[in-house]
C-alpha cells in the first residue's frame, strides 16, 4: 500500500490519523496515543504529513521530521471540523 499523504488531528491524549493513498482514497483511518503514533509513523515510508498549527503541533512535528517525514503545519481557519 502506497501512502501519498497523511493528516493528523491532534488532541490532548488521542491523535486521529487519516492516510490517503493513490487517487486520494482513504487508505488508513486509526486512533493513537502519542507513543503509538510515533511508533506507527516510524515504520512508514517518508511522506507528507499535515498537522493543525497549535501549541502541541511543534513538538510532534519535530519528532516526525526526525523520522524523515515532510511536515506541514496548517492554520486552523483552513481546516474543517
Amino acid at each position: 500500500m502506497h501512502i501519498a499523504s497523511i493528516g493528523i488531528d491532534l488532541g490532548k491524549t488521542n491523535f486521529h490519523l487519516v492516510a490517503l493513498g493513490e487517487r486520494s482514497k482513504v487508505a488508513v483511518r486509526k486512533k493513537f496515543s502519542r507513543k503509538q503514533l510515533l511508533d506507527y509513523t516510524a515504520n512508514l515510508q517518508a511522506s507528507l504529513i499535515a498537522l493543525e498549527a497549535c501549541s502541541g503541533a511543534y513538538s510532534i512535528g519535530t519528532a516526525l521530521r526526525n523520522q524523515g517525514h515532510e511536515v506541514r503545519l496548517i492554520p486552523a481557519h483552513f481546516l474543517k471540523p
